[in-house]
């Protein structure tokens, strides 16, 4: 009888450890990577069992999910809404909305690109349009609120904002690539900023705490990671990498790094490894990799210099997944030329590439990437960096591209975006 609390105890531990949050873009630590444990595999010959679905409005935006709750951001009509569902069965639990008159100038769905962020008990939206919310996860009342275009007068980019804040302590870290006063000139390149780079608000507030940054906004993320035993503020921006003391917007240093194409983007998150870390993009330059420690950043190898035939990595939005010293991603500015890689860290020597997967995304969890194609292909793929390993592939009949929203895990759910619909997924079984 002595042992059967501790024994108790340990199985109801294990039971709460085995589900994570899936609170941002790329998941709890902004790497695309799960804790999770138990993943149905192989996976049924139709397919992983579907636990629910909803209708979406229009955009890119996936899901998030945390304490039990799923946020989605969407637009209907000239309404940008976020939805809170419960993440078990979907039932809608309450709704927020703003107007907003975004116009995509290429043709683009004008909906939201960023995802909902969440942190605690507070909730924020980065409008395609600017606009940057907190609400009140338990009921979606507005806290506090910023027109970031009107007070920071960024000119609109290619596609609308895409980048998704990240939260630093006491500041919520915003990506806003303000400029000088006037109007759009007809050549993007004439755009000159204004020190805005990265705003930092007191993510109670919304107070600005400190403005930092000679740079305009990307469709990369910013994450905050540990480099010679102190946090920095990565921000891969339009004109490359921006290094920063995220607590007080000291700037460390910049790394100039993008494509000379007037409508060229960097849009994949960078990957940290220690002192080092990974930037790729594919309009041009590919790939590089720097090393961080003791100093200045250092080149340890770059595609700058090489055919674009013999690129290592052309990333266009997957961010790569790196595991015990190699990264595996979606290499290709179209689909017609995207491919899945592996690519060893140190060299940048492409270990293998599987051919046709189009362009997609990724999670990792339990030993497997699970692939999602921009044509709603699903593919379980084990982690292996001498041959691709195909396990199980099925296509999401629910479904509709473009697919280019990456999957959120958690709960043992797998949350699929594809236009107009959310997928919800069993990953892994519910245990009784």
């Amino acid at each position: 009888m002595k042992y059967l609390i501790p024994l108790l105890f340990i199985g109801i531990h294990a039971l709460q450890i085995r589900a994570e949050d899936w609170p941002t873009i790329l998941g709890p630590r902004l790497n695309g990577a799960s804790s999770e444990t138990g993943i149905i595999k192989p996976w049924p010959k139709n397919g992983l069992r579907k636990l629910w679905e909803c209708e979406l409005g229009i955009g890119y935006a996936p899901p998030v999910v945390a304490g039990g709750r799923l946020y989605h951001f969407d637009r209907f009509g000239d309404m940008a809404r976020l939805t809170c569902r419960n993440a078990k069965t979907g039932q809608e639990i309450w709704k927020f909305e703003y107007p907003t008159d975004y116009e995509d100038r290429y043709g683009y769905e004008p909906g939201p690109r960023a995802c909902p962020m969440v942190d605690q008990d507070r909730v924020y939206l980065h409008g395609v349009e600017g606009m940057l919310y907190c609400l009140r996860t338990d009921d979606g009342k507005e806290i506090w609120k910023v027109d970031t275009k009107a007070k920071y007068r960024f000119q609109q980019n290619f596609f609308g904002v895409a980048s998704v804040p990240v939260v630093h302590g006491d500041f919520l870290l915003v990506p806003i690539g303000g400029s000088e006063k006037g109007p759009r000139p007809v050549d993007f390149r004439d755009v000159k900023p204004n020190g805005t780079a990265i705003v930092a608000f007191d993510k109670k507030t919304g107070v600005v705490k400190y403005e930092m940054g000679n740079e305009l906004a990307s469709y990369s993320n910013p994450i905050i990671a540990p480099i010679n035993g102190k946090d920095v503020g990565f921000y891969f921006a339009r004109g490359g990498l921006l290094a920063f003391e995220p607590q007080s917007g000291k700037e460390l240093f910049h790394y100039p790094f993008r494509a000379r194409d007037l409508e060229s983007v960097n849009a994949a998150t960078p990957v940290v490894i220690g002192n080092q870390i990974l930037l790729t993009e594919c309009y041009g330059p590919g790939g590089v990799l720097l090393n961080l420690k003791n100093g200045p950043p250092k080149v340890v190898w770059t595609d700058v210099d090489r055919d674009r035939f013999d690129k290592a990595l052309q990333c266009h939005w997957c961010t790569p997944i790196h595991v015990n010293g190699y990264v595996y991603a979606s290499s290709g500015r179209h689909a017609s030329d995207a491919e899945l890689r592996c690519v060893e860290l140190a060299t940048g020597d492409v270990k293998w590439a599987k051919r046709r997967t189009a362009r997609c995304t990724l999670v990792l969890v339990e030993d497997h990437l699970i692939s999602l194609s921009e044509y709603g292909d699903l593919a379980l793929i084990k982690v292996n960096p001498q041959k691709y390993e195909e396990v199980s592939r099925y296509e999401v009949p629910e479904l509709i591209a473009p697919c280019w929203a990456p999957p959120a895990l958690s709960n043992g759910i797998l949350y699929l975006r594809g236009r107009g619909k959310l997928v919800a997924l069993e990953l892994i079984p519910a245990r009784k």
